[in-house]
């Protein structure tokens, strides 16, 4: 089985810090040729994998400037649809544009959706159910007008997050600085528990940040970091008495979650989007709808077992389980 795995370009494959979709495409394309598939990871060419590496963008968009998107994104389409007889699936992680050439060509396509975000990009993918196969990455995040060949949930390479076994008495944000993500809310209700809050991610929305964030951060009970990657990154998510994720919209799925899970330290989340797929409430974490029920999950994180909530992300959202799911699916596709 030879795969085209067709990754993003915004960022590096795997991303140095932030960039979701490339990171589950490189955990997807590691464990599909662990397991002996002949997978083609097509990304900027900067990016590394054990896969054969192919591509024409020299670098990200989100960090060279130089590299026009939409320029190169059709660049980097083009180049791999050019070849598509070379493979039995191309593997479409970098959302609707790939469609637009799945007319073309007989290779069957299959999508993973990262989300959708809108009906307005409903054009882009409804026309094209029956040429191409659609993943949602959850249950939540179906959308009713189309048809789905399956549901998987992200995995995670479980033995890249180590366990903590006690956590802190502080607490912890893992996301992007932006309104969706809720770090406003995490911070009000880190201050009606008394406790101090870590801060992690990108600012994504500069006017949000200085407006709702900033004034906030005094460098004691409220502290932010930027972005983290590596070990750093695994002791911010385990390090903690709880993840706050309270999200102010209907996300599709949540790798901040589950590695924080991974880690041992229970997550209290909004009851939006994914949420009660990846969170057993009561047992990982705590399902809330009020900043009242935040806080009272806060006081009640500590009553949690963190080994339990580990086992819980072994159990249900290993990067093995996540490939196998996939290869499932491709053999589906081609009849074997």
């Amino acid at each position: 089985m030879k795969i085209a795995m067709l990754a993003p370009i915004a960022w590096r494959t795997p991303p140095r810090h932030y960039g979701p979709w490339e990171l589950v495409t490189s955990l997807l394309t590691e464990a599909l040729v662990a397991r002996g598939v002949d997978v083609t990871l097509f990304a900027t060419l900067d990016s590394q994998t054990a896969a054969t590496l192919d591509g024409v963008v020299p670098a990200p968009y989100s960090e060279d400037p130089s590299i026009d998107a939409k320029v190169w994104e059709y660049r980097h389409l083009a180049h791999v649809f050019a070849q598509a007889d070379r493979f039995d699936i191309i593997h479409n992680q970098a959302d609707f544009p790939a469609h637009a050439f799945a007319p073309f060509v007989d290779t069957p396509l299959v999508t993973t959706i990262h989300g959708f975000s809108s009906d307005r990009i409903l054009p882009m993918y409804e026309p094209y159910q029956d040429r191409v196969h659609y993943v949602a990455i959850s249950e939540a995040d179906r959308h009713p007008a189309l048809r789905y060949a399956a549901t998987i949930h992200h995995g995670i390479p479980i033995d890249d997050f180590a366990f903590d076994a006690n956590g802190s008495e502080d607490l912890l944000f893992f996301g992007r600085i932006h309104p969706d993500k809720g770090p406003k809310e995490a911070i009000a209700a880190a201050r009606a528990s008394g406790r101090g809050l870590d801060m992690y991610g990108i600012v994504q929305d500069a006017a949000y940040h200085d407006r709702e964030v900033a004034p906030a951060i005094d460098g004691k009970q409220i502290r932010y970091h930027g972005a983290v990657g590596g070990e750093a990154r695994v002791r911010a998510l385990g390090s903690a008495r709880a993840l706050l994720h309270l999200i102010n919209f209907d996300e599709p799925f949540g790798l901040s979650v589950i590695e924080a899970m991974a880690c041992g330290t229970p997550v209290i989340a909004t009851r939006r989007g994914s949420m009660p797929e990846l969170i057993e409430d009561g047992v990982t974490g705590f399902l809330v709808q009020s900043p009242t029920e935040a806080v009272a999950a806060i006081d009640r994180a500590a009553d949690l077992d963190r080994a339990r909530i580990r086992q819980a992300i072994v159990d249900r959202f290993s990067v093995e389980h996540m490939a196998d799911a996939y290869i499932a699916l491709y053999r589906s596709i081609l009849g074997r």
